[in-house]
């Protein structure tokens, strides 16, 4: 058997072991697969019951209660819903923007406001530390915060009162704080050697060595703004700058105050057949959408950036 040959049978030989050892690693690790599979079917059963219940009509969810197919798909929620498509647009318009807006703004501010207080060798870092710890521990309370918000910041009927009370998060700072903490300062050192400003170790080192804790914030901070609606009830009178969540928590809330306060025998024949449970479920659908479309651009930074910056420090 000349070279090549011999060659061409370690070469098959080599293949058909990874084989056998890549299917042996299936068969061993077939019941991890088995519990994921399952665990994962459990994770999206409410979402498919969400979903299932707002195709349903009210007589059949009152009738058989909740399940996983409808016996009759209705998209009588829906078209509630998107009865006044104008409003239901315009809230959702607002509630992009002030999400996108908010969440760099607010990014902005937390990784900025971290970076001092991350770096001993700042001036009075240990206050400045303080300062951040005692907003998380103590508040002025509702009333002060509306005062200040209205009366002396003028937040309200405005897009920013939508924004700027979010804009710093101690808990977030604190996060990132200390993955911040975590970089070596060796690579901080080296960086002023070579005649970086503070600013040019900021944006240049710190945060390219940061995406993990920073898409965790991201994700945190844009939940935050897309599901708010305190602010729009505190802040917002004109019904134009109501975010999406505000106004579909209007509607739900309507809905059933006309169902059990209504006696009058013509209203409450038209109550019964207007979905009200349906539009809860319809409504939940509405809102989730855009954050699962979100979700999987940042859940491979998701646990490394929780796990680190919370163990360093």
């Amino acid at each position: 058997m000349n070279r090549s040959s011999q060659r061409a049978l370690q070469v098959g030989m080599a293949d058909s072991e990874k084989y056998v050892n890549h299917k042996n690693w299936h068969v061993e690790n077939l019941p991890y697969v088995i519990i994921l599979v399952g665990f994962s079917v459990l994770c999206i059963l409410p979402f498919w019951l969400v979903l299932a219940g707002s195709l349903t009509s009210e007589e059949e969810i009152v009738k058989y209660g909740y399940g996983l197919w409808p016996r009759h798909v209705s998209l009588t929620a829906y078209k509630v819903l998107f009865a006044n498509f104008g409003r239901i647009g315009n809230a959702y318009k607002i509630t992009i923007i002030v999400t996108v807006v908010g969440t760099a703004l607010s990014l902005a501010v937390t990784a900025m406001a971290a970076y001092p207080i991350s770096q001993e060798r700042v001036k009075y870092h240990a206050i400045l530390n303080f300062f951040v710890l005692f907003t998380m521990l103590f508040s002025g309370g509702m009333v002060p915060w509306f005062i200040v918000c209205r009366n002396m910041l003028h937040l309200k009927d405005s897009i920013w009162a939508l924004i700027l009370p979010y804009a710093a998060n101690a808990w977030n700072i604190f996060l990132v704080r200390n993955y911040y903490k975590g970089i070596p300062n060796e690579m901080v050192e080296a960086a002023k050697i070579d005649g970086y400003s503070e600013y040019g170790i900021f944006f240049k080192i710190i945060v390219p060595l940061s995406k993990p804790v920073l898409a965790t914030i991201t994700l945190f901070i844009s939940l935050n703004y897309w599901n708010d609606w305190w602010l729009g009830i505190m802040l917002i009178d004109d019904t134009d700058l109501q975010p999406l969540q505000l106004m579909l928590r209007t509607i739900t809330a309507n809905l059933q105050f006309l169902r059990n306060s209504s006696n009058a025998n013509a209203l409450s024949t038209v109550m019964q057949d207007l979905p009200s449970e349906a539009i809860k479920m319809a409504t939940c659908m509405i809102t989730i959408g855009p954050i699962i479309l979100v979700y999987p651009f940042v859940q491979k930074y998701f646990v490394k950036g929780i796990m680190v910056g919370a163990v360093k420090g």
